[in-house]
């Protein structure tokens, strides 16, 4: 059987373009939004079908709260540590 020839793993891409991806670490700046978020909060990806329901931060809280508020009392004191 004849050998053929495998596929290259070296990039065809031109070096020029990851150039222009190098970091300038002299230039970063902290992160000005992580003083946005507190100790206590807590950030939770909603699937699409949801997101489509609570498209606010304020509608998803003010639904768990009338979630906690509907469970009986011995439900809750079992799940707050």
């Amino acid at each position: 059987m004849k050998k053929t020839r495998g596929i290259s793993h070296q990039s065809t891409a031109p070096n020029d373009l990851r150039l222009g991806y190098r970091f300038d670490y002299r230039k970063s700046r902290p992160n000005r939004f992580a003083g946005r978020i507190g100790r206590n909060r807590v950030v939770v990806l909603l699937d699409p079908d949801i997101s489509e329901v609570f498209s606010t931060p304020a509608s998803v809280n003010r639904a768990l709260r009338a979630l906690i508020s509907a469970l009986p009392k011995r439900a809750m004191a079992k799940t707050v540590h």
